[in-house]
């Protein structure tokens, strides 16, 4: 009979160890199955983050600022997401230039223009053209004078034309430079543009702005 009890025993071991083994192996799939199933997770998050940019919008927009962007967004999508201001210029930027991550948009602003008859009726100062020469000024070479400055971010062709140094062929250049790179940010950037060295900025900067 003692016998017969310890060979029960025995076999309530074995029975307990199968089943022990058997919960571990199942516990062990489980847990592969689960870390598994977070691994895609984590990918599709790295994934996102790669297809957002950060751009900062700034100048004559409603809500300036830093916005995420989905990859390969334009100069349109950053400037609609910060609202377009009251007086913004935007046809003085390319809306259609693809935007990079970390780029700074500048929206300038409109040209202020003074009320009629503050430089004499009928003459291009009293209608507030900021390129004019002012009555009893001078101009040199029919270049402007240091009183009016040109906003390299506004300016068309002719205005530019106006700065000593700036023919139409290195205007157009300017305003090609402009379109594709957007609006310059300092005075110093129009150096960048080809033909125009230290010596030439030198007689500019004093002539220019860049709001």
């Amino acid at each position: 009979m003692i016998q017969l009890e310890r060979k029960q025993q025995l076999i309530l071991l074995i029975v307990v160890g199968a089943l022990l083994f058997a919960g571990g192996v199942k516990y062990a799939q489980v847990k592969g199955r689960a870390a598994e199933a977070d691994k895609p997770v984590l990918q599709k998050s790295g994934e996102s983050e790669k297809r957002e940019i950060m751009v900062h919008v700034a100048g004559a927009v409603a809500r300036p600022g830093v916005y995420h962007l989905p990859r390969g967004s334009r100069v349109a999508d950053a400037v609609e997401k910060a609202g377009v201001g009251a007086d913004a210029n935007i046809d003085a930027i390319n809306l259609a230039a693809a935007l990079t991550d970390g780029q700074k948009v500048i929206v300038p602003a409109k040209e202020v223009v003074s009320p009629a008859g503050t430089g004499g009726a009928g003459t291009d100062a009293g209608r507030g053209n900021p390129f004019a020469v002012p009555a009893g000024g001078s101009s040199t070479g029919g270049k402007t004078s240091a009183a009016a400055l040109v906003n390299i971010n506004t300016a068309d062709a002719a205005q530019l034309d106006t700065l000593p140094g700036i023919g139409p062929a290195l205007a157009q250049r300017i305003i090609q430079y402009r379109e594709t790179n957007g609006p310059f940010q300092s005075i110093e950037d129009i150096k960048n543009v080809s033909g125009i060295g230290d010596k030439k900025f030198d007689d500019l900067k004093d002539l220019i702005s860049v709001y």
